[in-house]
């Protein structure tokens, strides 16, 4: 049940609870966090509140669902999931992309040894809505161009969720070294109305190495013409590999040595039958879902794990360990030299 939103603007906070049946709204979470008939926070702020608003409602009781990253930086992820994990309340980050259903079967057909020894592991994620030099930052809107805000720029937004899928399906992330860039150095400020250096990475890129010794290449930029979210993703291994693309999220390309020599090629897998992930729930085979599914499927593992008392991954603990890749990222970009990831 829907009991309650808060949002900052009362006129708009009260016509979003009345479009999406709400039973009452507020301007101040916190009130939100003292109700007895509430039992669940999600969090879909500006980043600069997540640790607040988590600590307070783990500390009240209440399960915590927030929207990625965790923490503007490791340190405040710590935080939280120490909250979290004291209260032991359920708890979860929404990096949906682990519940598109073609991610999903990747990831069964890794836990199932079908790719054996991985060698090779490539993210990307393109945009291209930041590069007029006249687009302001901060402010409703514009928050991730202002660095107080946000706490990165796009690798905290965009690799983020590179990397937490990476995590998912190879492994940890022991070393990186990176390279960041600024294209435009200062912009106009929403809120104070003058010009201010811009504190955010345009356009980030890394190398790393996985703790299975398999090696990766992750790039991120909101300077790509042409791109709007070009997400895609790629794994080989000694017997099979395969890729995704966000643009044809319900199929993967699979290829498996194990295929006879005359017909063995790349397969164009649709995955849309029952026997595949989630697609049980929806409708009949070949019929196709889309990026909103991604945040039902998640909510109702949500949902399922939690009246089993349990939590259901991606954890806060999962959150932190994706804070600390990119916590390494930006200090690998700084130093000019390969960084250790904490573990």
């Amino acid at each position: 049940m829907l009991k309650a939103v808060a949002a900052r603007n009362e006129e708009r906070v009260k016509a979003f609870a009345a479009n999406w049946g709400y039973e009452s709204y507020s301007t101040d979470w916190r009130t939100l966090i003292d109700r007895k008939d509430i039992d669940l926070i999600d969090i879909a702020s500006p980043n600069d509140t997540h640790h607040d608003i988590a600590i307070a409602a783990a500390t009240a009781g209440k399960m915590v669902m927030c929207e990625k990253p965790l923490g503007r930086t490791a340190a405040e992820a710590q935080a939280m999931v120490a909250a979290v994990e004291k209260a032991g309340v359920p708890n979860s980050v929404w990096y949906n992309y682990r519940r598109v259903p073609a991610v999903t079967l990747i990831k069964q057909l890794l836990d199932e040894g079908k790719f054996g020894r991985i060698f090779h592991y490539r993210a990307k994620f393109l945009q291209d809505w930041t590069i007029s030099r006249d687009l302001p930052q901060g402010g409703e809107g514009l928050w991730r161009l202002d660095v107080a805000v946000a706490g990165s720029g796009v690798t905290g937004d965009l690799l983020a969720h590179n990397i937490d899928t990476a995590l998912w399906l190879n492994g940890r992330i022991v070393e990186v070294t990176a390279m960041t860039e600024t294209f435009v150095k200062e912009r106009k400020h929403n809120l104070t109305g003058t010009v201010q250096p811009v504190g955010i990475d345009d356009a980030s890129a890394f190398l790393c190495r996985f703790e299975n010794g398999s090696l990766a290449m992750f790039e991120a930029t909101r300077y790509a013409r042409g791109h709007k979210a070009l997400y895609t993703l790629e794994i080989n291994g000694e017997h099979a590999s395969a890729f995704w693309d966000l643009h044809d999220l319900h199929r993967i390309q699979y290829f498996d040595h194990h295929d006879e020599g005359r017909v063995r090629g790349w397969r164009n897998v649709h995955v849309t039958d029952g026997d595949q992930p989630y697609m049980k729930h929806w409708w009949v085979p070949g019929l196709q879902i889309g990026y909103e599914h991604t945040f039902i499927h998640q909510f109702a593992d949500f949902a399922e794990a939690a009246a089993a008392g349990r939590s259901v991954a991606p954890t806060f603990r999962d959150g932190l360990a994706t804070d600390r890749v990119t916590d390494a990222v930006l200090a690998s970009a700084r130093s000019k030299q390969w960084e250790q990831v904490a573990s």
